[in-house]
């Protein structure tokens, strides 16, 4: 399965399947000398654990991190560094049924296809507990991030038709409810609305913003590795996510080139910037200094309860309801995910980007 790993400089391969004995992820391309210790990854692994909302599913697993090489002495080495959750609360039996069907909106007929038999238990390694690896390797490039002036914050855009209002946008608010809104009161609508969809068993989608700062300009290639291009990448390899837009995204094909293009000045230090920020702080595939700002969308959590139409194995239509633990949003749970990713991809770029200059390099080796 060739499409397990990820990044250029910056490699990670995850693997495991949600009913396995096990997850994880081997990272490789990770500098020596980084401080690093399970906590680090834990907090991140917290933000995406089951159970801990009525809107979130209610499989019970502490998704606890353990490193098993490439960390010694509380610092990383260089040598690739291999984490690993432990699988413990599987109910294999809550799935037994599904394997003589395919269920709508899941690519269980995709998996048979290509692969002429799938792992039925839980999704095998379509599920959401793939993205565990993500996160944990997610945690370190935001480690190293940190220490080169970056940062990331990614929070819930929108839940069904409920949006946030950017007036009343509050970073403080984004822990402090279950759905990871930035907006007190769009977190209560959309409550209201999931505790209907659920009532109806039914299941809502909505979006993910996340924002980059401190990102230097010129990260990122001309062509088949633009770092918008690369992100998006990352995000569509999210499980769910159905659509991607940077900076002023699909409003950009309802505007004008007047309106649309982003005016330069000079700061009051001296500096050429911007005045406005449609591009979302990439231009032509390469950084331009500002904040980083896209939005990964994700569909209606597949698996609900309602009667569904769909085929057997045999060939015969009938209808099910589809049992087990499920989250009836995605969302609030993918905000660590894409955070993550997005992690991985500045980070993989900057590295990649070390060796642009022929002075820069000079410099690195002269010095």
């Amino acid at each position: 399965m060739y499409g397990s790993t990820l990044g250029n400089i910056l490699k990670i391969s995850t693997w495991g399947e949600s009913h396995g004995k096990a997850i994880g992820v081997v990272i490789d391309g990770c500098p020596a000398g980084l401080p690093l210790c399970e906590e680090d990854i834990q907090c991140y692994l917290d933000r995406r654990k089951p159970g801990q909302s009525k809107f979130t599913t209610q499989r019970k697993e502490g998704d606890l991190v353990e490193i098993l090489s490439g960390v010694f002495e509380g610092k990383t080495t260089g040598t690739p560094i291999s984490l690993i959750v432990r699988n413990l609360d599987q109910r294999s039996k809550d799935y037994s049924e599904i394997a003589n069907y395919y269920r709508p909106g899941h690519a269980d007929l995709n998996y048979d296809k290509k692969y002429g038999f799938r792992d039925y238990r839980g999704g095998g390694r379509s599920s959401g507990r793939e993205t565990i690896g993500r996160v944990a390797a997610g945690a370190v490039a935001a480690k190293i991030l940190k220490e080169l002036g970056v940062t990331l914050s990614a929070y819930t855009y929108s839940i069904g038709p409920v949006i946030i209002n950017r007036n009343a946008f509050d970073p403080d608010e984004i822990t402090k409810n279950a759905l990871y809104m930035p907006d007190a009161q769009a977190a209560a609508k959309a409550e209201e609305y999931l505790k209907q969809c659920m009532k109806e068993t039914n299941s809502s989608g909505g979006m993910v913003e996340c924002v980059i700062t401190g990102v230097p300009a010129g990260i990122g290639e001309p062509a088949f590795e633009k770092l918008d291009a690369s992100l998006a990448k990352a995000m569509f390899s999210i499980g769910a996510v159905k659509g991607f837009e940077i900076g002023s995204g699909m409003e950009a094909a309802r505007s004008t080139g007047l309106h649309n293009n982003d005016s330069y000045t000079i700061s009051p230090s001296g500096d050429v910037v911007k005045k406005t920020n449609h591009s979302g702080g990439i231009t032509g595939g390469i950084s331009d200094g500002c904040p980083i700002v896209f939005r990964a969308a994700f569909k209606p959590t597949p698996s609900i309860a309602s009667p569904q139409e769909t085929v057997n194995r045999q060939g015969e239509a009938i209808e099910i309801q589809i049992k087990g633990r499920h989250d009836p949003i995605i969302v609030p749970r993918a905000v660590v995910v894409v955070e993550s990713m997005a992690a991985l991809v500045i980070l993989d770029a900057m590295l990649g980007s070390m060796t642009t200059r022929l002075d820069k390099i000079k410099d690195f080796f002269q010095n």
